[in-house]
């Protein structure tokens, strides 16, 4: 059938109109908040503009991204999420409890996904790990801390007295303090605490443990993530070995650690929020958590630290720290 030429310009005007209809709208706008940066946050960060760079969202397609942190200060990250809800992006992704928590405080309407939260519930972000029927979902990085402890029983086999520095005020890190109080006791075990409300308080608490403990393990508290490095002094200069669950802090120091890969739980939670850009509810995505545990050990800081690592922990180890 040959059609008028001004038809076959219409016919084709339609055809591609009909295909950019269909075709997904990758101009979107992406808002990234994260307490504070370490390492760790910064994985996760990296992570999510990985999957959706992947999934064809990127700024030279007309992606808007921005990202800020709060600094590890919560009235900064309350700040962000105001500002972030007053700019309406397509989806707010919020990177550790503190900022996730002043995020869904600050909107019940724009699309929020979590990271690199330890327990969602417990935070108040979420009513259940299954779907929340809300505006929100995510994925965490709770750890068995049972499995945690078995570690320090490798790393410390004697260790009778477990310290631990944490920040009170962040939900995470009180949710593991009072599961280990628990836990502990079963293994002949007993929790020394320490509190660091300000980063600037890490290396004394730290030093307040001294005498009082065989070990000191950290969660992934992120005031005490952020100032490792003054941990690593007292427990070098003290002979205490330190045992976390951040892997990213076994190369500044730590002993071992049996933690997520944060860069992969950044690329799980990207993939969440493409699966929101592309139509579907936050409220029907059911929270994640990451299965793939990873443990690094680091033997020059074991020595350190007065202890000698055995060679099936070192050989079981994804990443040995030379």
């Amino acid at each position: 059938m040959n059609l008028h030429p001004v038809l076959r310009t219409l016919a084709g005007t339609a055809a591609v109109l009909g295909a950019l209809a269909a075709a997904p709208a990758l101009a979107q706008s992406v808002a990234v908040t994260s307490i504070v940066e370490h390492p760790a946050l910064d994985a996760v960060k990296d992570g999510v503009h990985e999957a959706l760079a992947s999934a064809g969202y990127t700024e030279a397609k007309g992606l808007k991204w921005q990202f800020q942190t709060a600094q590890g200060n919560t009235a900064i990250a309350a700040q962000i999420a105001r500002k972030f809800v007053g700019d309406k992006p397509d989806v707010i992704i919020a990177i550790a409890t503190p900022s996730a928590q002043a995020v869904v405080a600050a909107t019940k309407t724009i699309p929020v996904v979590y990271s690199a939260v330890t327990d969602p519930v417990a935070a108040q972000l979420v009513p259940g790990w299954e779907a929340s029927g809300i505006n929100v979902t995510g994925v965490s990085d709770a750890l068995s801390l049972e499995k945690q402890i078995d570690l320090i029983k490798k790393v410390v086999p004697d260790a009778k007295k477990v310290g631990m520095v944490y920040n009170p005020g962040e939900a995470n890190s009180v949710v593991v303090v009072k599961r280990l109080r628990e836990l502990l006791p079963q293994s002949g075990m007993s929790l020394v605490e320490a509190t660091a409300a300000r980063t600037v308080d890490v290396g004394a608490a730290a030093r307040s443990l001294v005498g009082k403990v065989d070990v000191i393990y950290t969660n992934t508290d992120n005031n005490v993530v952020s100032a490792y490095e003054s941990l690593v002094k007292v427990g070098n200069s003290a002979k205490i070995p330190l045992v976390a669950s951040d892997t990213d802090s076994v190369k500044r120091g730590a002993i071992a650690a049996l933690g997520v890969n944060y860069h992969d739980l950044g690329v799980q939670t990207g993939k969440l929020a493409v699966r929101i850009l592309k139509g579907e509810k936050p409220g029907a995505i059911a929270s994640e958590t990451s299965s793939k545990l990873e443990l690094y050990v680091n033997p020059g800081a074991a020595a350190q630290q007065g202890v000698t690592l055995s060679d099936a922990l070192i050989k079981s180890a994804a990443q040995v720290i030379k």
